[in-house]
């Protein structure tokens, strides 16, 4: 059985968040699945979701989170017996994403572990708010994080750099096709000036909205953003998809 993995932790996300895309998974997913969130929380989850506690990712105290937990996806603790024991292929979703269109492709491509190719990288690097890999694969990954965790951090400045660089280097990594993974500020919101009147747009061909820095889902609804010369108008089909 196909897996949506994601993960909540800290206080910046509700679980409305977790919620939400669990309520997308099922609308846009047509294959039998699971849905499991690791938290360290699950007060206001869905009953439906199935929670876990956070593998510890096992850092020195005091060192810089940045992201970094993401790494225990590759925990075999995920796939041993008391956790959620994953099998089979298992796709991770940032919660700040909003799907829409199906996503049943996702467990189809091909490839040993496919990730969003980064769009504002010239390189390899990927962007971890979708990846699929299969549960138990690539343990290594956070087997050499721990071996070399400030030479990591010393030559990479996140966990998605870290990953597409590791698995790159053994020839492991696909991308998704370009149009299923969109993001919200580079493709969908118009360019200056033109965002000043006209409504961001879904991509043709997308199938997940990806949310980067600032605004996320909430405040791109209502018109919210960052930055002055970065305007984004009130957005109707978030609010349509993003529920």
């Amino acid at each position: 059985m196909a897996t949506i993995l994601c993960m909540k932790w800290g206080t910046k996300y509700g679980p409305e968040y977790v919620n939400r895309l669990h309520s997308m998974v099922k609308r846009h997913l047509t294959i039998p699945h699971r849905f499991v969130c690791l938290t360290d929380n699950r007060e206001g989850l869905h009953a439906g979701i199935e929670t876990f506690p956070i593998p510890s990712l096992k850092l020195p105290a005091g060192a810089p989170e940045r992201g970094w937990t993401k790494l225990v996806s590759f925990s075999p603790d995920l796939s041993a017996p008391g956790g959620p024991e994953l099998k089979g292929e298992v796709l991770f979703l940032d919660i700040d994403i909003v799907i829409v269109g199906n996503i049943d492709g996702f467990f189809q491509q091909p490839g040993e572990f496919l990730i969003i190719r980064d769009w504002q990288k010239g390189d390899y690097t990927g962007n971890s708010s979708v990846y699929r890999w299969t549960a138990g694969a690539h343990p290594d990954v956070l087997d050499y994080f721990r071996a070399n965790l400030e030479a990591v951090r010393q030559r990479h400045r996140n966990e998605q750099e870290f990953l597409t660089a590791h698995l790159s280097a053994q020839g492991k990594v696909s991308y998704w096709p370009e149009t299923w993974c969109r993001s919200f500020k580079r493709h969908c919101v118009k360019y200056f000036p033109f965002s000043f009147w006209q409504t961001p747009t879904i991509p043709e061909g997308a199938k997940i909205v990806v949310f980067h820095g600032v605004p996320n889902p909430p405040d791109a609804l209502v018109g919210r953003s960052g930055k002055w010369y970065r305007r984004v108008l009130p957005t109707p089909w978030i609010g349509e998809n993003w529920k």
